[in-house]
């Protein structure tokens, strides 16, 4: 239905009103002096914390104390009540510290705990302490085990809690050692108290007074600190506050919010918000820290000297090698976790053991996808879809935007622009392909829309601070906000996306949730007041951080349904929290065509993927402006190699289509896409690694190579997985870039199968059709080289294998297959083999679990191209078993595509994926 004349004008106020909102404006946004919770933490001295623990006990298995002053303050505003702490222990070395107001006596509410985030498994691997050992060491101490390698200590007065290797007693990671701690007590309001906090236009009535907590977190044996995202800077956090700082002086700050074109280099919060941060250096190794909490966080890592003012106040630990950082929320409770590493893949995999491990996608979603706002309607459809067979070039997914629903509507259809909707994909599923359609959290209030109406009899949505439903603006107008906090509401959300309630889908439609921060025009900072009201009298200030967390679970649960359970959810979100790789994929956001937006989305991407979100990736070209042509074929270079693969684009930007710019162009972007399909086997069998162990798809060099300290601080290159390392170009006309190349072995190039030395940085040539890219010796790498429409059309066809040799003449690797859709690979329904190359012999094995149903899943799939990368020269023949086979080695291409390189290749050995079986080279 189209807008009747008399909206247009209303319209016209929205555009302006949301144009405003939208522009980057300094001054919209609050800084940390303007925000009092975070101008009273940063203005705290060291050893200001007046508390000590007291009354130290065991009780169900966790050491339970008191924090009490140590000596009362008659004049302090502040309640004196005890505070209570519970140290719990959990297997794979995690240890939990809690600290809340005392339950027991009578308080003005409880505090928010967030629900839903930890994984009941975790929970279920708690270590049952029953005994507490006492120290005087530095005063008196209580002392618990932790793993065979590590104790939990809590030191009484001074208050502290740390974390230390039990042989040596070096510290690991600790809370409080600095003194910061502060606890702002809720507390009944009184005539005359004036709670009212004002930011520009906006009042938040703060009905419960000030209630954050801060405090200061210190990492041992550590040379930096990575996590906390998001923000749009480098992947080493630099510090933002110490004698000497220049650049940063505000801290990084945590708080979901709607940015348009973001600055490339900021500690500003933009779209999510994570409260994981993990610490490397040489001397120790790894460690990570997670609280939590879901309100507005800001957090200071704190550069050398930050309290040397203060330097005679200050209780130093024996070992000096720290990072100190300073966080602080404005409400909430401590519950906070240590992760003892050593290594930085054992922290990923003890924090999602905590926050989930990734979910694992379907196949098509790790392919790539073709994204506009907006593709105006079915012929456009037709016509984009016509174009990617007519140029040769692979895709998988096709996405529409706001305006392919009737008013901005959600789950409706313009029935002109897309009159037949269900035959439109199903004309695309004939090609293997998808369609995503954007569901956003803002609800158009019209009385003739039943999802509105439904909502606001069933009194489903959020409610501003006097009770009633909350109306903000946002696309549709006036808009009102489903809360999904509510698991009754979550529920009634995900019944929203049957095929019988969503007009007009099909099984092949997947969801896209933007603006889920959540984003409101006309809001404080455009989002929702902080003193709006959700489920249980929670404050919306207590769990604004976490509510694209849980309308990405509603909606990734709503395909569940939609299903039965059988296909795996395909879910893009924008805001995000702890947990949300559990519920699909992350992008960064509204970026810009620049180079510098190119060059950030590195540690952006990387960022997200230590924190748990390893499916994500950035807009390609950028969302906002007109990329010229090299930095677009640049960005398809680069983002072939994103866990999350999308072009996208703004529509007041020209069409940027992958054809639309010269044939030499759109040949140098095909082929970054063929890329991409060539390596989808290795992208899957990384994504089904990261859904076992959290380890990530993209990860810094320094997590393939930690003692490497000249990886410690690089974040314009990348790995995939542990064998393929990535450069990026982020200038302009460049002729030559410095690749840094880790470890003692060589590298290979992809482009020509030229070694170099690892341990050595490369003034590498660079050339237009490809960003430098390497595999490492000692890997073996699965390719698909016959490439197709879709990844769906490559299921059958046959595999490459790379042997990229070390000086040991070995490597080794993986490759796992399961039907690329459903959940039938939790049964054992898959195929998982191990490669190894040893003494001249190429091995393939079983890797899966002996109590895996093997039968349950088959391939019929070969091995054609055995490619041999830095094998000893004089090999012509080799022998396949079994079969007493014999085959010739000869040249040939690196790439069928291209025709590139000349390197020894074992043709059609035409052995089984799915088997048992030997190659020997003669």
């Amino acid at each position: 239905m189209r807008a009747p004349p008399l909206l247009y004008p209303l319209l016209l106020l929205l555009l302006l009103l949301a144009t405003s909102a939208y522009s980057w404006k300094k001054e919209e946004f609050r800084n940390c002096n303007q925000t009092p919770f975070c101008k009273r933490a940063r203005s705290r001295k060291p050893r200001s914390c007046n508390l000590r623990a007291t009354d130290v006990s065991i009780s169900d298995g966790d050491l339970i104390a008191k924090l009490v002053p140590k000596e009362e303050n008659p004049e302090s505003e502040q309640p004196n009540e005890p505070l209570v702490l519970t140290l719990s222990a959990y297997q794979d070395g995690v240890m939990r510290v809690k600290i809340d107001e005392d339950q027991n006596l009578n308080r003005p509410k409880k505090r928010f705990e967030v629900p839903e985030v930890i994984e009941e498994d975790f929970l279920n691997k708690k270590l049952w302490l029953t005994r507490v050992k006492e120290e005087e060491i530095d005063g008196v101490s209580s002392v618990v085990y932790l793993s065979d390698g590590y104790e939990g200590v809590l030191r009484h007065d001074p208050f502290e809690v740390f974390v230390r290797e039990k042989s040596s007693g070096k510290r690991v990671l600790s809370i409080n050692s600095n003194g910061l701690f502060d606890f702002e007590q809720l507390r009944e309001k009184k005539e005359g108290d004036d709670w009212e906090e004002k930011f520009r236009s906006h009042t938040d009535t703060r009905p419960f007074g000030p209630q954050s907590v801060s405090f200061d977190v210190s990492f041992y044996g550590a040379d930096y600190v990575y996590g906390i995202p998001e923000h749009a800077t480098s992947f080493a956090l630099k510090p933002t506050r110490g004698p000497d700082m220049e650049e940063f002086s505000e801290p990084y700050r945590l708080f979901n919010l709607d940015v348009f074109e973001y600055l490339h280099e900021s500690p500003f919060g933009l779209y999510g918000s994570i409260p994981f941060m993990i610490s490397h250096g040489k001397a120790r190794g790894s460690s990570g820290f997670f609280w939590l909490n879901a309100a507005e966080m800001q957090i200071d890592v704190l550069g050398s000297g930050w309290n040397s003012n203060e330097s005679s106040n200050i209780m130093l630990p024996s070992d000096k090698q720290r990072i100190d950082t300073l966080w602080m929320s404005e409400a909430g409770v401590v519950d906070t976790f240590f992760f003892i590493g050593p290594g930085p893949k054992d922290v990923v995999r003890q924090y999602t053991s905590v926050t989930g491990r990734p979910s694992m996608p379907q196949l098509f979603a790790t392919a790539y996808h073709q994204c506009r706002w907006n593709y105006r309607d079915e012929e456009d459809v037709y016509n984009v879809d016509s174009k990617f067979d007519e140029h040769d070039i692979p895709y998988d997914v096709l996405w529409l935007d706001i305006e392919h629903t009737d008013g901005k509507k959600y789950f409706t259809w313009d029935r002109v622009l897309f009159p037949n909707p269900e035959e439109m994909q199903n004309k695309l599923a004939a090609k293997g392909r998808h369609m995503v359609t954007i569901v956003d959290p803002h609800i158009k209030r019209d009385e003739s829309y039943h999802i509105h109406k439904e909502a606001s009899e069933k009194g489903y949505y959020v409610k501003d601070a006097t009770g009633k439903d909350y109306d903000g603006w946002c696309w549709p107008g006036s808009s009102s906000y489903v809360d999904l906090l509510n698991p009754e509401i979550r529920s009634w959300w995900s019944d929203k996306f049957s095929l019988d309630s969503y007009t007009g889908s099909t099984q092949y439609l997947h969801i896209w949730n933007d603006m889920n921060e959540p984003s409101v025009f006309n809001g404080p900072e455009v989002t929702m007041p902080r003193d709006a009201l959700h489920h249980g009298g929670v404050e919306h200030r207590e769990l604004h951080n976490a509510y694209g967390y849980y309308f990405q679970m509603a909606t990734s649960n709503g395909l569940l349904k939609r299903g039965d359970g059988k296909d795996r959810p395909f879910v893009l979100g924008r805001a995000f929290f702890a947990g949300s790789q559990r519920y699909g994929a992350i992008w960064t956001g509204d970026n810009t065509a620049e180079w510098e937006h190119l060059r950030v989305s590195v540690p952006m991407v990387l960022t997200l993927s230590i924190s748990g979100i390893v499916f994500s990736g950035a807009d390609v070209g950028g969302f906002f402006g007109n990329p010229e042509t090299e930095l677009l074929v640049r960005w398809y270079q680069l983002g072939a190699y994103y866990p999350f693969f999308r072009g996208h684009a703004h529509h007041d930007t020209k069409r940027r289509e992958p054809w639309l710019f010269g044939e030499r162009n759109t040949q140098l972007m095909r082929e970054a896409i063929h890329v991409r399909y060539m390596y989808l086997p290795y992208f899957y069998t990384l994504f089904r690694e990261a859904n076992s162990s959290g380890t990530p798809v993209a990860r810094p060099l320094w997590m393939e190579f930690p003692g490497d300290e000249k990886s410690f601080s690089n974040d314009e290159a990348f790995m995939v997985g542990n064998g393929l390392l990535v450069q990026g170009i982020y200038t302009e006309r460049a002729k030559h870039v410095s690749v840094y190349l880790p470890g003692d072995e060589s590298w290979y190039d992809l482009r020509s199968g030229f070694a170099y030395k690892g341990g050595q940085t490369h003034k590498y040539e660079v050339s237009e059709d490809s960003v430098p890219s390497f595999q490492r010796a000692g890997t073996i790498i699965p390719r698909k080289d016959r490439l197709r429409r879709s990844s769906t059309q490559m299921e059958n066809d046959p595999y490459t294998l790379v042997i990229a040799l070390n000086s040991s003449q070995a490597a080794e690797g993986e490759l796992y297959i399961d039907d690329g859709k459903s959940f039938e690979f939790k049964q054992g329904a898959f195929i998982h083999r191990r490669f190894t190359f040893s003494k001249g012999k190429l091995t393939s094995s079983n890797a899966a679990p002996s109590s895996a149903e093997n039968d349950r899943f088959s391939s019929e799939c070969t091995v054609e191209r055995i490619i041999l990368l830095g094998l000893s020269p004089g090999a012509k023949t080799a022998l396949v078993e079994p079969g007493n086979r014999k085959v010739e080695i000869e040249l040939g291409p690196l790439f069928i595509q291209g025709n590139r390189g000349s390197v020894l290749t074992i043709r059609k050995p035409n052995v089984r994926i799915a088997d048992d079986w030997s190659i020997q080279i003669l």
